[in-house]
């Protein structure tokens, strides 16, 4: 059983055992947790830097922001109710804490990917050459859908692979290196680094084919940030304070947050040119908004189903409910377990933090 399988199962276990749970309370202590990606890095600068801590007092509480250097852990931990965030993208965000019954928001839209995520072969493969052959990702992540819209294009589907091979994000540079292995899909820093150190490697697809589709996100349980406004206020603020400083090109900053993701400045801006970011919260706020938004959410939740992991024994594609900030519900209206809401990032937009 996988781990995403296995918490979901745990949660709808404890449910039936205990109901639902306790409405959170107010608090003061939060915590926040991230993993490395291009997208990301601010998150390690505002911790390093001092201006999580600057907005945090602003608002007379703590928050501390927690490198993690597995993602798919990360987001377990979240789920399991260790941290009060986790950057986490759309799909894997409605598939684990969502589909394990942890109601949660998008606190923050950061970026989309545009070519940082990447299906990456040996020698002068193409798409269609995947067929009978295997390939390593991290299982039933935002690369397996990668995986499946690539395959999609050359009319494959999975079932034509001889199977994918489940592995993490921290083994996946080191397993491109053997001769085992000659396909991986994955994101940077990692497809930058198996791209520049084995110049065999060919890139066959890229996020950048599907625009929109893979957003990076800030995301936090709904009952704590319902209960504790102060504390999205203030990790808002702070997320905006930097994006403030990355769209102006200080490269101080940006240095800092190369070296945390081990690469140099020129490298890190090649990521990031890989990357939608949304510097301005208005643009964060457009892209919440956005009319595509309900179908590529409505799309991943069949997805997720397909692989069945769409929250344990769920019925549809419908079984959870995905809320926006119009107030429209795809998918369940009586089960709305992920919320696109725009509300601290149009208050950035508007100056009021």
């Amino acid at each position: 059983m996988t781990k995403a399988k296995f918490l979901i199962a745990t949660a709808l276990f404890l449910g039936l055992l205990g109901g639902p749970p306790a409405q959170a309370q107010q608090k003061t202590d939060f915590k926040l947790a991230w993993s490395i990606y291009v997208g990301w890095m601010p998150w390690g600068y505002l911790e390093d830097s001092g201006i999580m801590d600057k907005w945090a007092e602003k608002y007379g509480i703590t928050v501390d922001i927690v490198q993690i250097n597995d993602y798919v852990e990360s987001i377990n931990q979240y789920t399991a109710g260790a941290f009060d965030g986790v950057s986490a993208t759309n799909m894997d965000t409605l598939s684990i804490p969502s589909g394990s019954g942890v109601d949660t928001t998008a606190l923050i839209i950061g970026d989309y990917s545009n070519g940082n995520d990447a299906v990456i072969a040996k020698g002068d493969m193409t798409l269609s050459d995947l067929e009978g052959t295997k390939v390593n990702l991290v299982e039933l992540s935002v690369s397996h859908y990668l995986l499946a819209r690539a395959l999609d294009t050359v009319n494959l589907a999975e079932r034509d692979l001889d199977g994918v091979v489940n592995t993490s994000d921290a083994d996946m540079i080191a397993a491109f290196s053997t001769d085992e292995v000659s396909t991986v899909v994955t994101w940077n820093p990692l497809v930058a680094e198996i791209t520049a150190s084995n110049p065999d490697a060919t890139v066959l697809f890229d996020s950048s084919k599907i625009p929109g589709e893979i957003l990076d996100l800030m995301v936090v349980n709904t009952e704590t940030l319902e209960a504790n406004p102060d504390f999205g206020k203030a990790v808002t603020g702070a997320w905006y304070e930097v994006m403030g400083l990355m769209a102006e090109g200080d490269e101080e900053v940006l240095t800092a947050m190369a070296e945390a993701s081990g690469t140099d400045l020129d490298g890190y801006k090649a990521q990031l040119n890989a990357t939608e970011m949304f510097y301005d919260p208005a643009a964060a706020v457009a892209q919440a908004s956005s009319p595509d938004l309900p179908a590529t959410m409505t799309e991943i939740a069949e997805f997720l189903f397909d692989k069945g992991i769409l929250g344990e024994g769920a019925p549809s594609a419908d079984f959870i409910g995905v809320a926006y900030p119009d107030g429209t519900v795809t998918g369940s209206e009586q089960n709305v377990m992920l919320r696109f809401d725009a509300t601290y990032m149009q208050m950035a937009a508007d100056g009021d933090l």
